[in-house]
């Protein structure tokens, strides 16, 4: 059974922190976490993967053990989020990734994917998993996710902060005790008062006022030239059953390269921690995969 490894490299004029899996020779997958998470949120997913991928977690700027923005407004945002992965994959010399990504993390692929950003990325990226990520995300949704996520709360014990993340991300759907145990314990920091408080820069939320559009990348979408899985919670509050069935007819979807699949039992957005979740990743992945090696 793999365990993870811990380490940190300069990208963008940045501190990046992340987790590897798997062995340093294998294919690689980039597992991308969401808004407020850190990269430890995609444990089971590397954990199912590195038998046969090497599996990169990063922490985004701003989260988890990563360095935090010196300029929020410009810089916590798709596009120097795409920097950052850009720089990632050079320092580690990764010529070609598959990409999971959760929410953000798929924003950040998609955007990666397309070379609209980063030029140099096109054609870098094999396949595209978007858990619970689309184009365009349900304004409603985005300002709950604002409200909570631009003024995080604090507590005074680390099983308080547990009991709200068990209530604010119950849509992830099932979690064991242990796993709500290691999502609270990776990503919690405390202040100088001595409470503690879910572990990132509450200036992120910035992304929301400085960039209002910035989630809206149909453009980024219609340029994609690579397989895409798109996974839905079929509960899901930001991706919409409508934007879900305008991505089968543009981009991807058009050419017959997407997969759309709706998971039961959760909402915004599947934990990937369940042996149902994970075989839809890993086998689309390893389709991808065995389709490369053949060519």
């Amino acid at each position: 059974m793999s365990t993870p490894t811990s380490h940190y490299v300069r990208c963008a004029g940045y501190e990046l922190h992340y987790t590897a899996w798997g062995a340093a020779d294998a294919p690689v997958v980039i597992a991308w976490h969401g808004l407020a998470r850190t990269g430890r949120d995609m444990d089971e997913l590397a954990q199912h993967l590195s038998p046969r991928y090497r599996v990169i977690c990063p922490d985004t700027l701003g989260r988890g053990l990563s360095q935090w923005s010196r300029n929020p407004a410009q810089e916590y945002c798709l596009q120097f989020y795409a920097r950052m992965a850009a720089d990632l994959l050079d320092v580690l010399k990764i010529e070609q990734a598959h990409w999971v990504g959760t929410s953000m993390g798929g924003a950040i692929g998609t955007v990666c994917a397309s070379g609209l950003f980063e030029p140099q990325l096109q054609g870098r990226i094999l396949s595209l998993t978007l858990n619970d990520n689309a184009p365009e995300l349900a304004r409603a949704a985005i300002d709950r996710i604002r409200a909570y996520a631009g003024s995080p709360p604090a507590f005074d014990t680390v099983l308080e902060l547990e009991a709200f993340f068990r209530q604010v991300y119950k849509p992830y759907g099932w979690l064991s005790d242990g796993q709500w145990r290691r999502l609270t314990e990776t990503s919690v920091r405390r202040l100088a008062d001595g409470r503690v408080t879910p572990h990132y820069d509450p200036a992120m939320v910035q992304q929301f006022t400085e960039h209002p559009d910035d989630y809206r990348i149909w453009d980024h979408y219609d340029q994609l030239r690579l397989p895409v899985l798109c996974l839905r919670g079929a509960e899901s509050d930001l991706v919409l059953p409508e934007t879900v069935q305008a991505m089968a007819t543009r981009g991807p979807g058009r050419a017959g390269r997407l997969q759309l699949v709706e998971v039961p039992g959760c909402g915004h957005a599947p934990a990937l921690n369940v042996t149902s979740q994970l075989a839809l990743v890993s086998d689309f992945i390893d389709a991808v995969q065995a389709g490369f090696a053949r060519n």
